[in-house]
C-alpha cells in the first residue's frame, strides 16, 4: 500500500522533481496500487498550461513505464525542456497493469470496481475521466486511445488521445510536434470540469434539487434527505404534499418491518416541525425517538435495529437530539449520547476512525461519515448544559482529526477511508465536509485549519455532479462485510443515484447556507 499521507514529494533517487506527486489512481484485483505522478498543476482545471496525460503498462510490460519515468526526469530536470514546462503540464500512469492481469477492451465492461477481473481498467478510465487531461498519449498498446474515441470516461466529455511507440526521445519528438501544431486545451472534458465549478453551491442544489427530492415512498433516510434539501431551497409546501399521508396518518411512517433508516427519515418530519410548527409533525418524531425506550419508559442499552454497523450514530443520534430540542424533554438528549457511547464502544478503533461493524476491522468511508454527520446533527440540537454534551463533543473532534488526516490531494475521502488506493468516494465526502462545516460554523473545530478541507471538498464534489444529476463513484447500499476486499470491491455507480443525489444536495444547501 502506499503511505497514507497520500501525498509523496518523490526524491531525487526516484529520478523525479521534488514538485511531482505520487498518486495512486486505484488498485489491483491482487491488492496492488496503481500508481500515478502528477505535480500541483495537475490538480487546477484552470491552468493556462496543456495538460498531457502520459499512460504505459496497459498490457503490463514494464518497458513503457521506464520510458515515462525517463521523459519525466527529461521535462522535470532538463534545460533543453525548459522551453516546454511554461506551455506544458505533465502527468503519468506509468504501468497502469502492474499485476499483467488480462484486459478487456476500452470501455471497460461491468460494474466498478468489484465484480470484474480486470478491476484496475475501471479505475484508470473513471480517473482519467474526473483528470480531464487535454491530451492522453498511450505508448504502445493503443487499446485506451481506441477506447477514448469512442466513449466519454466518467460521464464528463471527450478528451484527445495518441498512441505513440515506447522508444528513448519520444517526448521530446512529441512536445515537439505539439507546439508546431499549436495544440492546447483545454479538452472538452476540462472544459466540462470548468463549467461545473464555475456553478455557486445555490446553482448546484437548484440543479439537484430537479431530480432528487420528489417522492417519499417509504420515510427513510435518502428520500427524506433528499426532501431536507429541498426545503432548504424553499420547497415547502410541495414537500408538505409529498409527506402528507405520514402527516394525515394514512400511512405509517414505522412499521414491523423498520430499519434504522427510518429512524434517520424522520429528520424530515423535526425539520418541518421547526419551519411550520406543526404539532403532527412532533408526533412523528417522537414515534421515531421514542423506541429508545422500553414500554416502562426506562431507556434502552442503545436505539434498536443498529445492526451493529458505525451507520447507527447517523441513524439514532440526531433523531433523539431533534425529539429534545421540539419537546424539551431531556431525556432524549440522555439517550441520544447512551446511543453514541454504546455505537462507539462497538466500532471505534484505537487510530480514531469507526470500523464499519464487529464482523471487520475496515473503516468504510461512508461508514465513518455516518458517524461523523450524526454526531455533528445531534450536537447541533443539543443544549450547551446538557450533561455528557462535552464528552459527544470531544468524540466528534477526535473523529474529525482522524478523518483529516486521509482526505487526499483532491479534496475526496476514499472508499476505505485509510486505504488511499482505494476509489474516491462521493457520498463519504460530501457527508465528511457537512459535519466539518457544521463544526466550523458553531465553534467546534479551528476555522484556519478546517476550513481549506471543505473548500477542497466542495471543488471535488461540485465537480463530480453532472449538470442532469449523474454522479461519479458513489458507493452502493452496503451491510456488514467480512473483508477488507469486500469493501474495495462495492459497486459505485456512475450516474443518477438517490442516495448520492440526497448528500451532495445536502452539502450544496449548507454551503450556501
Amino acid at each position: 500500500m502506499f503511505p497514507r499521507a497520500l501525498v509523496f514529494l518523490a526524491c531525487a533517487a526516484a529520478g523525479l522533481a521534488q514538485s511531482r506527486i505520487r498518486f495512486p489512481i486505484g488498485i489491483t484485483r491482487l491488492s496492488t496500487p496503481v500508481e500515478g505522478l502528477i505535480t500541483s498543476g495537475d490538480l487546477d482545471y484552470r491552468t493556462p498550461k496543456t495538460r498531457i496525460l502520459l499512460v504505459g503498462g496497459i498490457d503490463g510490460s514494464r518497458t513503457a513505464g521506464e520510458m515515462i519515468r525517463a521523459a519525466l526526469e527529461w521535462f522535470d530536470t532538463s534545460p533543453a525542456a525548459s522551453r516546454y514546462r511554461g506551455q506544458f503540464d505533465l502527468s503519468a500512469v506509468p504501468l497502469a497493469n502492474p499485476d499483467k492481469n488480462t484486459w478487456r477492451s476500452f470501455p471497460p465492461a461491468g460494474e466498478a470496481y468489484g465484480g470484474v477481473p480486470d478491476p484496475e481498467a475501471h479505475y484508470l478510465w473513471r480517473w482519467i475521466g474526473m483528470h480531464a487531461p487535454d491530451l492522453v498519449v498511450e505508448l504502445d498498446s493503443g487499446e485506451l486511445v481506441s477506447g477514448l474515441a469512442q466513449a466519454t470516461p466518467a460521464n464528463t466529455a471527450s478528451i484527445p488521445a495518441r498512441r505513440l511507440a515506447a522508444k528513448p526521445g519520444f517526448l521530446p519528438a512529441l512536445l515537439g510536434d505539439l507546439e508546431r501544431e499549436k495544440f492546447s486545451g483545454p479538452s472538452p472534458a476540462r472544459r466540462e470540469i470548468q463549467r461545473r465549478l464555475a456553478r455557486t453551491p445555490r446553482q448546484v442544489a437548484e440543479q439537484l434539487a430537479l431530480h432528487y427530492g420528489h417522492d417519499l415512498t417509504e420515510a427513510v433516510y435518502i428520500p427524506a434527505f433528499a426532501l431536507i434539501g429541498r426545503l432548504r431551497l424553499g420547497a415547502v409546501e410541495d414537500v408538505e404534499r409529498i409527506v402528507k399521508p405520514y402527516f394525515e396518518g394514512a400511512k405509517a411512517s414505522l412499521g414491523s418491518t423498520a430499519t434504522g433508516s427510518h429512524l434517520a427519515g424522520h429528520l424530515v418530519f423535526a425539520e418541518l416541525a421547526t419551519l411550520t410548527g406543526k404539532p403532527r409533525y412532533v408526533e412523528l418524531v417522537r414515534s421515531a425517538a421514542g423506541l429508545g425506550f422500553d414500554q416502562q419508559g426506562k431507556p434502552r442499552d442503545s436505539m434498536p435495529l443498529h445492526n451493529e454497523m458505525s451507520d447507527a450514530v447517523f441513524m439514532g443520534c440526531p433523531i433523539l437530539a431533534q425529539a429534545g430540542r421540539l419537546t424539551s424533554e431531556p431525556k432524549y438528549f440522555d439517550m441520544s449520547l447512551r446511543h453514541m457511547r454504546f455505537m462507539l464502544g462497538l466500532n471505534l478503533r484505537p487510530d480514531g476512525l469507526h470500523r464499519h461493524s464487529p464482523l471487520d476491522s475496515t473503516a468504510w468511508g461512508r461508514g465513518n461519515a455516518f458517524a461523523a454527520l450524526g454526531l455533528a446533527l445531534a450536537l447541533s440540537e443539543m443544549p450547551r448544559s446538557q450533561p455528557g454534551r462535552q464528552e459527544m463533543l470531544r468524540a466528534f473532534q477526535a473523529h474529525i482529526e482522524a478523518l483529516a488526516r486521509h482526505q487526499d490531494v483532491t479534496g475526496m475521502w476514499h472508499q476505505v477511508i485509510d486505504v488511499p488506493a482505494s476509489y474516491r468516494e462521493l457520498t463519504a465526502t460530501a457527508m465528511i465536509a457537512v459535519a466539518i462545516l457544521r463544526g466550523i460554523r458553531n465553534g467546534w473545530l479551528e476555522a484556519g485549519k478546517h476550513q481549506p478541507m471543505v473548500d477542497k471538498a466542495w471543488r471535488a464534489v461540485n465537480a463530480r455532479v453532472g449538470p442532469g444529476g449523474g454522479l461519479v463513484d458513489v458507493c452502493t447500499s452496503t451491510g456488514k462485510q467480512k473483508s477488507l476486499r469486500e469493501y474495495l470491491d462495492r459497486t459505485a455507480i456512475l450516474g443518477p443515484d438517490p442516495r448520492g443525489g440526497a448528500m451532495a444536495l445536502l452539502l450544496a444547501t449548507e454551503m450556501e447556507r
